[in-house]
């Protein structure tokens, strides 16, 4: 370890507790959209704030495709981010380019999640490792090639193994020398998408535990992007959950891991498997699969699965397996109106020619099958039918909206403070004139 990173890990130690490395407010990441025939954006990232406090470290879990990976590259200016700002030590980093940007790199680094792929193989394991050194144009030579033997001690390697290549190493030993690459710089944050998952359970405890020992020698700060929940639970301090491009919660790991908040935190830990398998558990299951992040919902973007969604109030006594077939038949019509069309499909709409789907009959037939439906809802349900038959799906949507629709649709939640350590939930639900998650869940019988 170099005089310099023993000097910058005191400070690190040293620092006043609560003192914020990285702040991120209203970040946006978009991709595509614009011209006649582009379509909508995809949201990958859709108004994120959170903070990262010095010697941290930050869980941030979800569904693939939940913008995970994309929140991490964009903290890292990997990717361009489209609004919003990232401040790290003060700096908002999304404003800098060219000389300013490259000598800011060297404070943040990434381990990627594919060891295999992320390095390459006609580079001797001392190239690879040295390369952002030399991209940097650090000291002398000799002590770049000093600093690399240092590294791949430090990372529970040997010097031996400066000249030999990547693919004459197992999995966990690959990752090692990620994080050796990544660590070369001295930063001060390194992001670590899914640093662990390409791994064998026994070899995960291994990279997840040097971790642990690099951190403590180092005072780093992480981000670590998983989804394996059991990872993130044995070493973060802070667990952030997101679902399609926003954080539904976020607070301390113990505290989120043992009394859950939010209904989709509720729905992931569920889906955790019991060690006895005899144990029974009414787990939360979700339906169907998050929307497209080219059309996500107006309100709270988890509100087309959530099972604790509010309902309107006439219907707070309706049969629950009619209620979930007319949710089920709502997120139907609203993907047949939201859904991506291909350039053809869209020259059609614009000439008058009309593009057919589904019979919609079959569809009423499938989703309510044998259920004794009230005529107060079948007459609604037979409306929108009639709407979608007359190549107007839009209009049945908004029929169905304006006598099924409930706040969780029309409005944006608030990030409501849950409990003294300023854990907060994104959900309607916490509402004083609502019947909040916790109670929710105890009076349908969940287990938690």
């Amino acid at each position: 370890m170099t005089a310099l990173y023993e000097q910058r890990r005191d400070e690190q130690m040293g620092a006043a507790t609560g003192e914020t490395l990285v702040e991120v407010r209203d970040l946006r990441t978009y991709y595509g959209g614009g011209g006649m025939f582009a379509g909508d954006p995809v949201k990958a990232v859709d108004g994120v704030s959170f903070e990262i406090e010095r010697g941290e470290t930050l869980g941030l879990v979800g569904e693939s495709g939940c913008g995970k990976s994309t929140l991490g590259r964009t903290l890292m200016q990997l990717e361009t981010a489209t609004g919003g700002e990232v401040r790290y030590d003060g700096t908002d980093v999304t404003t800098l380019s060219g000389s300013d940007l490259k000598k800011w790199r060297q404070n943040v680094q990434m381990v990627f999640q594919d060891p295999d792929s992320s390095l390459n193989d006609r580079m001797t394991v001392g190239e690879i490792v040295m390369e952002p050194l030399n991209v940097h144009d650090w000291k002398t030579p000799k002590e770049r090639r000093q600093r690399v033997r240092e590294l791949l001690e430090t990372v529970g390697l040997s010097e031996e193994h400066y000249f030999r290549y990547p693919f004459q190493f197992s999995g966990g030993q690959r990752q090692r020398i990620g994080i050796a690459r990544a660590l070369a710089l001295e930063p001060d944050f390194l992001v670590l998408d899914e640093p662990v998952s390409a791994l064998d359970v026994s070899v995960q405890a291994k990279i997840l535990n040097l971790l642990d020992d690099l951190q403590e020698e180092f005072g780093l700060t992480y981000l670590i992007i998983a989804h394996d929940l059991s990872v993130v639970e044995h070493i973060c301090d802070r667990v952030a959950v997101m679902y399609l491009g926003n954080i539904m919660e976020l607070g301390p790991t113990e505290q989120l891991f043992d009394d859950p908040a939010n209904p989709y935190t509720n729905a992931l830990l569920s889906a955790i498997p019991e060690a006895d398998p005899s144990t029974e558990q009414d787990r939360m299951t979700l339906r169907g699969t998050p929307p497209s992040p080219r059309n996500p919902p107006a309100g709270c973007v988890f509100s087309t699965r959530c099972p604790m969604k509010i309902r309107p109030e006439k219907y707070t006594d309706l049969d629950d397996e009619v209620w979930e077939a007319i949710e089920v038949f709502r997120e139907i019509i609203r993907e047949r109106a939201g859904i991506t069309k291909s350039t053809t499909d869209r020259v059609k709409e614009l000439v008058g020619m009309g593009v057919n789907g589904p019979d919609i009959e079959e569809v009423v037939d499938d989703v309510f099958g044998d259920l004794d439906v009230p005529s107060e809802v079948s007459q609604h349900v037979d409306t929108a039918v009639e709407y979608v038959n007359h190549d107007d799906v839009a209009s049945a949507r908004e029929h169905l909206r304006g006598e099924f629709g409930s706040v969780c649709e029309q409005e944006v939640p608030e990030n409501h403070v849950v409990d003294d350590t300023g854990r907060f939930s994104h959900c309607h639900r916490h509402d004083a004139e609502y019947e909040d998650p916790s109670e929710f869940l105890d009076s349908h019988g969940y287990t938690r």
